[in-house]
Formats: structure tokens, sequence, C-alpha cells
């Protein structure tokens, strides 16, 4: 059912590839993020659970014979299967009668408790993460650039343009909401500022029957928001909110809350690496804490583009975010997966690629070229060490991802340099 005016999201080649492989795959991540626009897309037939019409008749009729969503040609759209999760058992049970691959694709913008569910839908149902826009996605980067090339030590010095920092700073606060490509700039806040209100005055309340406190759910938010992008603890979010807000939150209710933005996608983690688990370096096993999109940290900290200009180092944070956003995209496109790198000796890589055969990128994130030499000297001290050790695999390339660089390049030292805005999967 290709869609007119359809904008191509990196996840539909990766859609395709997997319902070759599998009977479905599950498209979970964020509202708004264009699960159901990219779904439609690839499929053949649907099922809105969400259509209003007669009174939400499919959601009603779901409800008594969950197998009725499974009637139509292959690939067959479920939108928001977790309305009614017996719909999950249907569709596995169908997948092994059928023995077919390719038969259903369903989307979820949260996960829903085991209740209802009685397997697992593993080798039949394959989940696949999608998030907001990339810039290559957007439209916003020139693509000069590609992940892939830097791993082939294949980049070609090139100018790419200057960027200006006002304009980095509009595609923080637009953020990568399909929707925002066509918003005006001064009412790109709009967005996730509906986002958020979407989450908690609705979203966290339909996963179970628990009510939940809204107020502490947006101060936890906000915690998270003034701490993005880093490994921040849950000790540290709750004496912030006490610092900032003077309310205590209990520890038991921060972990449900943060239990709940996972399972809403409101939030994901960037895991630690490891790349020498014999090494004597000790490395720290925290996680990097991030929102679903770096406009949401705006949106709940009231920063708009001239409020980022105003304060370069939390800009500097939110773009590393954005950044990280997309690097964690471009490499889901051949199976990679994104990670930090910190040790005890106080050493740290902002974001890691890794290759499933175990090759492996890292990238220092700085938002001004004033900092290219610093960060440089930062990755080429840590890949020494790795060396030094003799035990670990060393990156198969160094680079400093920037902001304000108006050049792709391969430096001296080796460490290659490459703008944000030109780079592609």
């Amino acid at each position: 059912m290709a869609k007119e005016n359809y904008r191509p999201r990196i996840i539909d080649g990766i859609i395709q590839d997997h319902l070759q492989a599998f009977g479905a795959v599950c498209l979970e991540g964020p509202k708004w993020c264009g699960k159901t626009w990219t779904a439609e897309n690839s499929c053949k037939s649907k099922f809105m659970l969400g259509d209003p019409a007669g009174n939400f008749q499919n959601r009603t009729l779901a409800s008594l014979d969950p197998a009725m969503t499974l009637k139509g040609e292959a690939p067959r759209l479920i939108d928001e299967w977790q309305e009614v999760t017996s719909i999950w058992d249907a569709v596995r049970y169908e997948v092994d009668r059928r023995g077919l691959n390719g038969q259903f694709i369903l989307t979820g913008s949260s996960t829903p408790k085991r209740k209802g569910i009685m397997h697992s839908g593993a080798g039949r149902i394959v989940p696949l993460r999608m998030r907001t826009m990339s810039l290559w996605e957007s439209g916003d980067s020139d693509g000069k650039v590609s992940l892939q090339s830097l791993f082939a030590e294949e980049v070609a010095p090139q100018l790419t343009g200057a960027v200006e920092l006002r304009r980095i700073a509009e595609l923080i606060v637009r953020g990568g909401w399909p929707q925002g490509i066509t918003v005006p700039a001064e009412k790109a806040y709009l967005l996730p500022q509906g986002y958020i209100n979407a989450i908690v005055d609705d979203g966290a309340n339909r996963l179970d029957e628990i009510k939940r406190d809204s107020s502490k759910m947006i101060r936890l938010l906000k915690s998270l928001a003034r701490n993005e992008a880093t490994t921040v603890s849950n000790k540290t979010l709750k004496k912030d909110i006490k610092d900032v807000d003077g309310i205590d939150i209990s520890d038991q209710t921060i972990a449900e809350y943060l239990d709940v933005f996972r399972r809403l996608y409101v939030i994901e983690d960037q895991p630690p690496f490891d790349p020498n688990v014999r090494s004597s370096v000790r490395v720290k096993q925290g996680s990097k804490r991030h929102l679903a999109d770096p406009s949401i940290a705006c949106s709940l900290l009231g920063i708009n583009a001239d409020g980022l200009i105003n304060d370069l180092e939390t800009m500097g944070f939110f773009f590393e975010a954005m950044c990280e956003r997309d690097l964690w995209i471009y490499a889901q496109s051949f199976e990679g997966k994104l990670f930090h790198y910190q040790d005890y000796k106080g050493k740290e890589i902002d974001a890691i690629v890794e290759l499933p055969n175990g090759a492996w990128g890292a990238f220092e994130i700085k938002l001004g070229a004033n900092q290219i030499d610093k960060a440089a000297q930062s990755l080429l001290a840590i890949k020494n060490s790795i060396a030094k050790e003799g035990r670990g695999k060393e990156p198969k390339f160094l680079c400093v991802l920037c902001g304000l660089t108006n050049a792709a390049y391969r430096r001296e030292d080796g460490v290659f340099v490459v703008p944000i805005t030109s780079l592609k999967p």
C-alpha cells in the first residue's frame, strides 16, 4: 500500500529484510515517530484498532475475536496491537499455522505487561525499534559521508558548507518528528509539548489499571531532561528533584516511573561498551540516559533556539543527544549497535558503533570546531591505551562528529572529522 507523498525512512529496508525471514515484524517506538505511516507503506491490507468508526468498533470486534483481525492480504498491518493484547498470541498461532514468512506487521507505542500474552513470539515475531527521524531522513543532512564509509576508512576530503549555530539549535528544538518538517521553526516546540501531554495525561494510565501522579511524572521527566546524555543514577535523579522542586519522591516511585517511560518508549538507555573484558582497566557499567528525542528535553525545560544559543553547555548535551539518535538509526541499518565508554581512569568516548563482526568505531561529539583538537587527542589516548594493554580489539576508526565544521576530512593523526549535517548510513 505505497503511500503518496511518503517520505522514505531508513527502517523501510529493515522491515522488508525481516519480513523475508520472519512470519511477522513488530514496529515499536514512541508515539508520533511515524510507525503507522511507515507500516502502511509496507503492507497490503490493514486493521486499525484506533479507528473511531462505529464507536471504535474495530477494538470491540478484536476483543471478541482476535482471529478476525488477521484476515486480509499479507503482509497485513495490525496497528496499535497492544490495545487488545490477545492479538499477539493470535498472530503467533497464525504464523505457525500458515508456515510462511512476511505475514504481519504489528505496530505498538507501548509494551504491555505479560498479562494476556501466553507466548513470547520468539522465532515468529521479531521486534524492530523505530525512532524519530534522523537528519538524513528529514533532509537536513546532505549525506556526503556515510557511516559505512567510515568503517571502510574511505572518506574523501570535501567541503560540506558552513552551518550556522542557530540552524543547529533549531534542529534540536524541532526534533525528529515527521510532522515537524512542515511546521514553522517558531512553532516547532508545540509538537514535543503535545507529545509530553499525551504521554502524561493518557499514555501512562492506559498501560494498566494503575493511576499515577502526573505531577511526579513531569518532575521526573524534567530531571531526565536536565541530565540528558549523562549516566545519571536513580539516586541522583531523586536528589535533583529534591534540590530543584523541593519534592521528595521515593526510590520505588522513581524506579516504577522509569519503567513506565521505558514501556512507552519515552526513554532509551545507551549501554556501556567494554572493548576488553580481560583488561586491568575497570569500565563503568552505567548506561547513558536519553529521552526519545532531544526536542522533548527542550520542551520540558522551556528552552527554544535562543535559549540554547545563550546556554552553550546545555546545547552541547542536547546536540550530543541528537547525534546519538542519528547514530542509533544509521547503525541499525546494517545491524550495528550503539554504546558509550567510561572507565575509572576518567577516559570517555561519547558514542561507539559496533558491527555484528565485532568491528567498532569511536565518536567524540562536539558542537564547535574549536573543540576538534582536544576531542581527537582524547580518542587517540584511549586507542593507545587499548593497544598498550594488548588484549582488546582496537577501534576500526576514530571520528569527531561536529556541528559547526564546514568540511569532512581525515586529520594527519588519522582521526576523521565529519559534520553531523553530512552524515548518512
